[in-house]
């Protein structure tokens, strides 16, 4: 079986044995849950050991190799507006069909969990900190928009002292190879962390949970799989003249990888090597819009968002008017950007999204016990939508070989 077979198969045996022993109610309790706990978070901890020197070592080969920095910044500016752009759609669409389905607890409401709401970044802050005062400590926590912003200074500075240190620039090429053949080694257990992280998933949460918030659940699936197909889809053949069904084939590692691991950063690896190998783009665009794609391109996120402000107004009464459903698209497209790199981000750009059409915050806590397995789901668009701006992108710097992609 190919690697992409054994994910699948161990995405479904996890699925089955985790529903099935919560059903029976079997082995719930902290020893053993503690105990496949284990390789589930060795498996996203190596992937997370990789995010940072992965990104930094491909951003700074892709600058080195670009002819004229100018490129650099029309990239960057394609990119950005696009990911704005298919957030945009992605929250209206939600709001359209959360209108159109009318989801909402019409009976008693019943917390499923505490929700402690968390204060919401300011923007100014988070732009302010784009720049890192301390380069160790933006690597050391992971902080992917500084790392981003010191990787491209420095593969600029290293393209204007590149002929006198040739050897520093073949030592970069040299890293990013290596750390690209880690991911490699790394795809060997990759079957058993998936089945672990699923089982653990539907064990603990229970797949009747899906029935007792079922309008929620499937209205917001029905958006993400509709954004996934006609909003990706419909960019990849108007702008980049790209065979779908080749693109959608070549993704299902980098989607499996981000349904069962419920993290776009610890699937950077993963994408960008899906991305530059398999999709043909070059190393200088895919390098770049990954990991920006990554930190700022919320769509699965903003598509939960609308349908939650929907659902949560229904089942609280509040009728939202037209001037709060454009409030909701522009808050939820401006905080895409603004809690970039923020733990619990969906969580925290949801209660900026409700605080401003004055929906209480505690409200979350209806939805807090499904988001777990909706996460999946929508981790997986999101990386999806990476790889469609990078492919985009790349066609119109013509950058994207069409034959790679069409093998």
């Amino acid at each position: 079986m190919n690697l992409s077979k054994k994910i699948f198969l161990a995405l479904g045996v996890g699925f089955l044995f985790g529903s099935l022993f919560n059903y029976l109610d079997l082995f719930q309790n902290k020893i053993f849950l503690d105990f496949i706990e284990v390789p589930g978070s060795i498996f996203i901890s190596s992937l997370k050991m990789l995010i940072v020197p992965v990104v930094f070592f491909s951003i700074v080969s892709g600058v080195t190799g670009l002819s004229n920095v100018s490129t650099l910044g029309r990239i960057g500016t394609i990119s950005v507006l696009l990911y704005l752009i298919t957030t945009c759609i992605a929250i209206t669409l939600a709001l359209v069909f959360s209108n159109i389905i009318d989801p909402g607890i019409k009976k008693n409401i019943m917390e499923v969990e505490t929700f402690i709401k968390q204060e919401t970044p300011d923007l100014k802050n988070v732009i302010i900190n784009i720049v890192p005062s301390n380069i160790f400590k933006a690597f050391s926590d992971a902080n992917m928009l500084q790392v981003i912003f010191f990787a491209i200074i420095f593969g600029i500075t290293l393209n204007l002292i590149s002929k006198k240190n040739v050897k520093l620039k073949e030592a970069i090429f040299q890293f990013n190879d290596l750390f690209l053949k880690m991911i490699e080694v790394i795809m060997y257990i990759a079957p058993y962390g998936v089945f672990f992280l699923i089982f653990k998933t539907f064990l603990t949460q229970g797949f009747e949970t899906i029935f007792e918030l079922g309008e929620y659940f499937f209205t917001v699936l029905l958006v993400l799989i509709i954004h996934l197909f006609f909003t990706y889809g419909g960019l990849l053949l108007i702008l980049g003249k790209i065979n779908i069904f080749k693109f959608f084939s070549k993704m299902k590692n980098s989607m499996l990888f981000a349904f069962s691991t419920s993290s776009s950063a610890a699937t950077i690896p993963i994408n960008l090597k899906t991305v530059e190998e398999s999709l043909g783009v070059k190393k200088s665009v895919a390098s770049f819009t990954v990991p920006l794609g990554a930190t700022i391109n919320m769509d699965g996120t903003a598509i939960m968002q609308g349908v939650a402000t929907v659902f949560l107004a229904n089942t609280y009464g509040v009728d939202l008017s037209l001037a709060d459903f454009m409030s909701v698209i522009l808050v939820a497209t401006l905080a895409s950007i603004g809690t970039a790199g923020v733990p619990g981000v969906g969580l925290i750009m949801l209660t900026m999204v409700l605080n401003q059409v004055g929906l209480p915050a505690e409200g979350i806590a209806l939805i807090i016990g499904i988001d777990r397995i909706l996460d999946m789901t929508r981790t997986a668009v999101n990386v999806t939508g990476d790889a469609t701006v990078s492919c985009v992108v790349a066609k119109i710097e013509k950058k994207l070989n069409l034959q790679k992609l069409n093998s």
